[in-house]
């Protein structure tokens, strides 16, 4: 109750003290239950603000604490609301979704349903982005690549448009699951994926990077593998408009 004094008197701060100190105190569940009943009351005010830095405080929190079911129930509440709010992605609240995904056990039944919540968040309300936001996928894909997750990494980095990031992940992915025989393999797949998301701009700057920093590459163009050269003469049509079909023809 006396939360629910500071709320309707504005002292939103006060409140966040007071649930910091139940949780450091060890009082989970107690404190997870308040952060969902203001969350609600914040909502039915159309408080979205409030609400948003109210839920990320309370399931970073909780998650830090090791509290993975409540602080993941907080995080799916938490994009819950900022699409029920109408508000556009940012930079900033990007980088919040993805620090709590980070946080997230990965082993939690509930971080795909985050995953998928937060791509449809973020891919605007006209569905700007019908994929999701490019940079909500490589908050995604940085975090399963520290996790050595490669594959579901490059799901997500073939989304975005980190190709500097892509590209190193892809030699390490190579290095450490690969056969010395797939080099060009890794780099030529995810090139041709690129092209077919009809992103050419990242697939370019993916496969120079990739050539260049990958220990089995170290002369080109041109290489002196034959798929390399392939993709590198593909990348230079493309982007000097020599074949403008090659995106009804893949």
């Amino acid at each position: 109750m006396a939360a629910s004094r500071d709320v309707r008197g504005g002292g939103v701060q006060r409140v966040l003290t007071k649930l910091n100190a139940s949780v450091e105190a060890g009082n989970y569940y107690e404190a997870h239950q308040m952060y969902r009943t203001l969350y609600f009351r914040y909502n039915n005010q159309n408080k979205y603000a409030e609400a948003i830095d109210l839920l990320y405080s309370g399931a970073t929190l909780l998650l830090k604490h090791n509290q993975h079911c409540s602080g993941t129930d907080l995080a799916l509440l938490l994009v819950e609301c900022l699409d029920k709010s109408n508000i556009q992605a940012s930079r900033e609240t990007i980088g919040k979704i993805g620090r709590l995904y980070g946080m997230i056990d990965p082993s939690s039944p509930d971080r795909p349903m985050y995953v998928s919540k937060a791509l449809k968040w973020s891919s605007g309300p006209k569905k700007e982005f019908s994929m999701g936001h490019p940079q909500m996928h490589q908050q995604f894909a940085v975090t399963l690549w520290q996790e050595k997750d490669y594959p579901q990494a490059r799901f997500h980095f073939l989304r975005s448009v980190d190709g500097e990031g892509c590209a190193t992940m892809l030699v390490e992915y190579h290095t450490n699951k690969g056969y010395p025989s797939e080099v060009d393999l890794f780099i030529a797949q995810a090139v041709l994926q690129f092209l077919c998301l009809r992103n050419k701009a990242t697939a370019s700057v993916t496969f120079y990077a990739y050539t260049r920093k990958h220990p089995q590459v170290n002369e080109g163009p041109p290489f002196p593998l034959p798929l390399l050269n392939f993709i590198w003469f593909l990348l230079l049509a493309v982007e000097r408009k020599k074949i403008d079909c090659i995106y009804n023809t893949m």
